[in-house]
């Protein structure tokens, strides 16, 4: 072993782990933590763990075979079954696009006061654009380090709420190795089935045995590709612990903090707090829904007005790192599906103005409870996407004429 190949190997798995932390799956999170408490930390740590077991059989069909999954799609399925697949995989990018564009939104309207509208959000969004091209000029290493900034931040804003909330560490662990939830019903169901839904993207896959290619590797000698899988699995084993750590302190703070909380109770600290937003929270003893936008108002009520900015600070960097992923895997999608190649600027226009339309649309006619209850239908959307990269990845990583010796045995 040698962490200086270890190093030469790192980057692919951490722009990979920017999906498990994308707007969609801070929702997610807080919402998990609000309905059931710490009792679906066990959901969040299975789905990371399959989720990492399917991203490494991605992986290891790009660094094998050279090629990635959309190639690999195109050269072994027929017209009709392929085109089919495009279509599925293109929605889920504009679904997950669209989560991207939302959070982003929200963000700069807390950072902003409410002085910047939802509709001025997503047009600012669209900078997201030429930031992606500017970085890209400057090679891959380059944006592979902006990513890893963008994740530190993710990672201080977050941590510093987990402090700030100070969660129960025995609940915590309880709720992580114990596969149960007392007393839960169809609400708490619903939020493991959307757990699954955020953490897992399915475009993912396509996106990771795509950025693997970026390695120099000897495919002609077995030793040097047994060496190249063994680092980029060590490398998305890290990565996806950190998305893994960040994911927890989102749910446990919500959890600590908000579970089973009345709109009375939060109206009433906002109220006494004197915060601008205290209208949100109507006077009833109805169970407290949160969302991103209201999950920031609430820490802002409870724990003063650096608890709002730094949640929006997180949910920024979060929104800003997930949509250049995006972007990148929608052109590895379309090259390696129709075999087109198009400028990254075309592509990135159109995936863009693809999911900015309906989400400015509803940012102009709708308030903020509408568009960020948007993301519930998207991870939705994401769980049927799902099996359009499962089916595939699976397929081809256990056929001994694509994988040669490194054909998976199950």
């Amino acid at each position: 072993f040698s962490f200086r190949k270890l190093w030469a190997f790192t980057g692919p798995g951490f722009l990979m782990s920017i999906a498990y932390l994308d707007p969609g799956n801070i929702e997610s999170d807080l919402q998990s933590g609000a309905v059931a408490g710490f009792k679906l930390l066990w959901v969040l740590m299975l789905a990371t763990i399959i989720g990492l077991l399917l991203q490494r059989l991605a992986a290891r069909l790009g660094v094998v075979t050279g090629l990635h999954l959309a190639e690999v799609c195109h050269r072994q399925y027929q017209k009709v079954p392929r085109i089919i697949l495009w279509l599925m995989v293109e929605l889920a990018i504009i679904g997950s696009d669209m989560q991207e564009v939302i959070g982003s939104a929200i963000a700069i309207n807390l950072l902003s006061v409410g002085k910047i509208p939802l509709w001025g959000g997503v047009l600012i969004t669209i900078a997201d654009t030429f930031v992606f091209l500017f970085l890209d000029k400057y090679g891959l290493r380059k944006l592979e380090a902006f990513f890893g900034f963008l994740i530190t931040i993710m990672a201080l804003t977050f941590g510093y709420e987990y402090i700030t909330v100070k969660p129960d560490q025995g609940k915590l662990l309880q709720g992580l190795f114990i596969p149960y939830c007392q007393n839960c019903g169809t609400p708490q169901l619903e939020q493991a089935v959307g757990i699954v839904g955020a953490v897992i993207m399915p475009h993912n896959m396509y996106l990771h045995s795509a950025l693997v290619k970026s390695r120099q590797v000897n495919r002609a000698n077995k030793r040097e590709v047994q060496e190249a899988n063994k680092y980029f699995f060590i490398e998305s084993c890290i990565a996806l612990f950190v998305s893994f750590i960040i994911n927890i302190f989102v749910v446990t703070v919500f959890a600590e903090a908000f579970f089973e909380k009345t709109n009375a109770d939060v109206s009433t600290v906002c109220v006494n707090a004197s915060s601008p937003h205290s209208s949100l929270f109507p006077n009833d003893n109805e169970t407290l829904k949160v969302d991103i936008y209201k999950g920031g108002v609430v820490l802002g009520c409870y724990f003063g007005p650096a608890a709002l900015y730094i949640w929006a600070i997180g949910i920024l960097a979060a929104g800003q790192s997930s949509t250049m992923t995006g972007t990148y895997s929608g052109q590895f999608v379309m090259e390696g599906f129709l075999n087109l190649r198009w400028s990254r600027f075309a592509r990135v226009l159109l995936t863009r103005s693809i999911a900015i339309t309906p989400t400015l649309l509803v940012a102009i006619f709708q308030d903020v409870e509408h568009l960020t209850g948007m993301n519930d239908f998207l991870n939705v959307l994401m769980s049927l996407q799902l099996p359009f990269a499962l089916i595939p990845v699976l397929t081809f990583t256990s056929l001994p004429s694509v994988m040669n010796d490194f054909a998976n045995g199950l």
